[in-house]
């Protein structure tokens, strides 16, 4: 099949490639004429597992290309993808600026019929925006044109996202029109071979689908960290009682570790669109009020374990950071729990050596030109001669160090893990203060 995708972003890059892999023709779309040029240059400006290996080996075999030429997007598929960002407003609702400019661009080029998909996460309704969107174009250019819009959510997770797309455990298709549905069905069955996957429903239940599965995995980390907090007050242990309830088939062990915060692109935006739009509809939605005041509460843990352990004397020491990305396996840093750290820290007159696998380049991007901010390219170069370290992202290659050379490179035998990597009696027996998330110990949520 033919097909065309607007925005060559996270989703829209991976949806392309994941496409194309299959024997589809892809033509990507995207405004931002220098990002075209690098990809047309096989640069693939976004860090995904696999993701620059899919994109060249279906580039050299002529079923992906990119361009600028929205016309000959409009004109190249029977699909049109719209896999463009809607960031959040200064109100917390989604901005669907840019997906209402691809309808109107679509609706001033379509003369065929087209099925408009939306990839975006976007508000429940917004497939209604778009529709009439197109057909005010169609209207004011006396053209009769016939299409459909159709709601096909992204469940793509950073890191590993080429699984997910390729591997799905569900397919959700949002519709009201029995043929798109079928049409569908055809575009994903190569990736639904040993049995179906694909959900059709109505178009606005598949947009809440959305929404409502990134918040229900946003609450269970919000509910971890609560309970984190509260065993580290009643001297308990959150990791086992992670094993616990995670025991329970009910329960199971996804999404309940405990740690420093969720942050990335989708779960912080997400939430705060689905607080709003039940606002819009007169709804006040306490417990994703609650999952985001957690999480933003839970972001200050790292820096008020640091200032506890330095008695509020953080000025003049050096802070040794592992981990800069929201997760492990991604380059990501939006929202990242790391930002928050490194701002307090650099309030309070700390200075700052970090490292980070992979997100090195986009916190240089971020604070590149600081003084109090040195980006190491190792993470024992991170540490020489620091005086505490604290981890902020689970990467594999932090799980196991030297802690003998550890010890001997910090001033301070004292580490800061925000993700539980170790065992507190193992790192303790070495000789460092090991402060966790969780564990036995006070801590100060004022």
């Amino acid at each position: 099949m033919n097909i065309t995708i607007f925005g060559t972003g996270y989703v829209g890059l991976v949806t392309g490639a994941c496409l194309a892999e299959t024997g589809n023709h892809v033509l990507c779309v995207d405004i931002d004429e220098e990002k075209i040029a690098l990809l047309n240059g096989g640069q693939v400006p976004i860090h995904e597992p696999g993701l620059t290996e899919l994109v060249h080996r279906n580039v050299e075999a002529g079923r992906l290309n990119f361009t600028s030429d929205a016309a000959a997007g409009v004109d190249h598929g029977l699909f049109q993808f719209i896999a463009v960002g809607t960031p959040p407003d200064e109100d917390g609702s989604a901005d669907l600026q840019h997906v209402l400019a691809v309808a109107r661009t679509i609706g001033e080029h379509m003369s065929d019929y087209r099925i408009i998909v939306d990839k975006s996460t976007v508000p429940v309704g917004t497939a209604d925006k778009v529709k009439a969107e197109i057909a005010a174009v169609l209207t004011e250019s006396g053209r009769t044109v016939d299409f459909d819009v159709v709601s096909n959510p992204e469940f793509l997770r950073e890191g590993a996202a080429i699984g997910d797309f390729m591997k799905p455990d569900r397919i959700v298709i949002g519709t009201d029109n029995p043929r798109t549905t079928e049409l569908l069905r055809m575009l994903y069955d190569p990736f639904t071979r040993n049995h179906d996957r694909l959900l059709s429903m109505d178009v606005r239940s598949a947009e809440l689908t959305k929404y409502a599965a990134n918040a229900m995995l946003a609450t269970r980390i919000s509910f971890m960290n609560e309970l984190a907090n509260l065993a580290e007050l009643v001297g308990a242990d959150v990791e086992k009682v992670r094993v616990g309830i995670g025991s329970d088939p009910r329960i199971g062990y996804n999404y309940i570790y405990p740690g420093c915060g969720y942050g990335g692109s989708c779960f912080p935006k997400d939430v705060k669109a689905l607080i709003h739009a039940a606002a819009g509809v007169g709804y006040r939605a306490e417990i994703l009020e609650s999952v985001e005041a957690v999480n933003d509460r839970q972001k200050t843990v790292l820096h008020r374990k640091l200032s506890d352990y330095f008695d509020g004397e953080l000025a003049g020491k050096t802070i040794g950071v592992w981990g800069l990305a929201f997760k492990a396996n991604t380059d990501d840093m939006r929202e990242a729990t790391s930002r928050v750290l490194l701002e307090a820290l650099w309030r309070d007159g700390a200075r700052v050596r970090a490292y980070d696998p992979v997100a090195g380049d986009a916190a240089g991007k971020i604070y590149g030109g600081r003084n109090d901010l040195v980006i190491c390219d190792s993470a024992e170069a991170a540490v020489e001669g620091a005086d505490a370290l604290v981890i902020v992202t689970e990467w594999s290659e932090f799980r196991s160090p030297d802690f003998a050379a550890l010890k001997e490179s910090l001033s301070n035998a004292v580490i800061v893990d925000g993700r539980n990597l170790y065992d507190p009696d193992f790192v303790t027996e070495q000789g460092f203060d090991y402060l966790s998330i969780g564990r036995p110990g006070p801590v100060d949520l004022n």
